[in-house]
């Protein structure tokens, strides 16, 4: 099972290999999820060993440092003052951003919670009452609609890849229906429905959603599927994905990244400081700003949980705001020379 995570479980104390048990097994969270808890709760603790012993949390000594036996008592022991110094240590020597604090703490407060309310092994959570880092809010970074179609082309012309039908798919999939990159590789042939109206996707949490295609996603997976099924070299007959590497495997977010990254240089957009989540950042604008699409219907596209995190889509473009101020009856007027 510890191959499954970024920190083998033979390297964590006990009561926290317990817990990646409870979130993988009872509440199905995903291998990357639990790493994440694990990989802030090695550090979280490395640390609080550091400060009580004078380890400098800054030295070689301190990614040495043995938490395997730190027991029930221990965890007990830790208080919530030491909890905010943890925080501060992330954000001034770690340089961790608002975002990287908000989940160290979750971390930390999830294992106390599962301590304290599942298995009632300790009576206090010292990181109940300590409130999230408040987030530095910023648009977020998307593609115009002339930049979107420019992507589009430069993969489309492109003469030499041997994979440019399978990469306008994707990323034909990523403009126009938002979905996040783990999302898209997990797609399998059977997840398309027969007439190509829709297909299923598992988000976060495992949870599945129903993403209806338009046709310029129907007409790329149309060309691109008959290359899929042809299984030129028989590896590929009993892999399920929909989208295969060049070792007929399903494809990796890294792959997809690289091709993405890929484009957008020879597009050039490379200097834009773009990803592959920007491209669902892209498809959400569009469809908010351009589309008119409810923001209440874009949360169910997205498969976002609450509306806030869908309403940063709301922003109004500085187009928008610029002819809105063209359209102002006062606009034209100016002062008479004398």
């Amino acid at each position: 099972m510890s191959r499954l995570y970024a920190v083998p479980l033979q390297e964590l104390p006990q009561t926290v290999r317990d817990f990646a048990a409870y979130k993988s097994g009872i509440q199905n969270c995903s291998p990357k999820t639990v790493s994440e808890y694990l990989l802030d709760l090695r550090t979280f603790l490395r640390y609080i060993v550091a400060t009580r012993d004078g380890i400098d949390p800054e030295s070689e000594e301190f990614l040495a440092i043995d938490i395997r036996a730190l027991d029930l008592a221990f965890m007990g022991s830790i208080r919530t003052s030491e909890i905010y110094n943890f925080l501060q240590y992330s954000g001034t020597v770690r340089r961790n951003l608002w975002a990287a604090k908000a989940r160290k703490l979750v971390s930390v407060r999830m294992f106390y919670r599962y301590l304290v309310n599942k298995t009632k092994l300790l009576e206090n959570n010292p990181a109940a009452e300590i409130e999230a880092p408040k987030p530095r809010r910023s648009l977020p970074k998307f593609l115009s609609l002339e930049e979107s179609l420019l992507l589009l082309e430069t993969i489309r012309d492109d003469k030499q890849s041997r994979t440019v039908v399978r990469d306008y798919a994707i990323v034909t999939l990523f403009l126009n229906c938002g979905m996040r990159v783990s999302e898209l590789v997990g797609i399998d042939l059977n997840d398309i429905q027969r007439e190509m109206r829709s297909l299923r996707v598992t988000g976060k949490g495992a949870k599945e959603r129903i993403i209806y295609l338009n046709e310029a996603c129907q007409t790329a997976l149309a060309e691109y599927l008959p290359q899929r099924l042809a299984d030129q070299n028989g590896r590929s007959s009993k892999e399920k994905a929909l989208f295969l590497s060049s070792r007929q495997q399903r494809i990796s977010v890294k792959t997809v990244q690289w091709m993405v990254y890929k484009y957008l240089d020879l597009a050039g957009l490379g200097d834009r400081h773009l990803s592959v989540h920007k491209l669902r950042h892209t498809a959400a604008t569009l469809m908010y700003q351009s589309g008119g699409v409810d923001v209440r219907v874009l949360k169910d596209i997205l498969g976002h949980e609450q509306l806030n995190t869908t309403q940063i889509y709301t922003h109004v473009s500085s187009a928008s705001m610029e002819q809105a101020m063209a359209q102002n009856p006062l606009s034209g007027v100016k002062r008479k020379a004398e």
